[in-house]
């Protein structure tokens, strides 16, 4: 029971991690493939390390510090890589409707 468990956990992390390397592909500008990368990658892992602890439970303790690991670290480092496209000015896809940052910016310079 305990290896049906972590193969089924190992599969939806693997289809997570597939997801993200399409949405990767598929997306339209640097930011919406930022956001499908980071998104479904975290989840992806953290499945996979989960599936991996049903398999080797002496690893649990190492596979939970890795996880929290992962979920601090991917969405500070996607948001440090979108602050960066967004100030070297990276273009945003045609559809896109709202520039928060943009107009968060703009209200600061008019303050000053």
């Amino acid at each position: 029971m305990m290896e049906l468990t972590g193969s089924i956990l190992i599969l939806l992390g693997a289809i997570f991690l597939f997801s993200a390397g399409l949405g990767m592909l598929r997306m339209p500008d640097v930011f919406t493939r930022i956001q499908a990368g980071t998104k479904a990658s975290t989840l992806g892992n953290m499945l996979l390390l989960t599936g991996l602890a049903f398999y080797h439970p002496g690893w649990s303790l190492k596979l939970v510090i890795i996880i929290y690991f992962v979920l601090m670290t991917n969405p500070i480092s996607s948001h440090a890589l979108a602050r960066a496209a967004h100030t070297i000015r990276v273009s945003m896809t045609p559809t896109t409707v709202t520039d928060a940052l943009r107009d968060v910016r703009e209200q600061d310079r008019g303050v000053q």
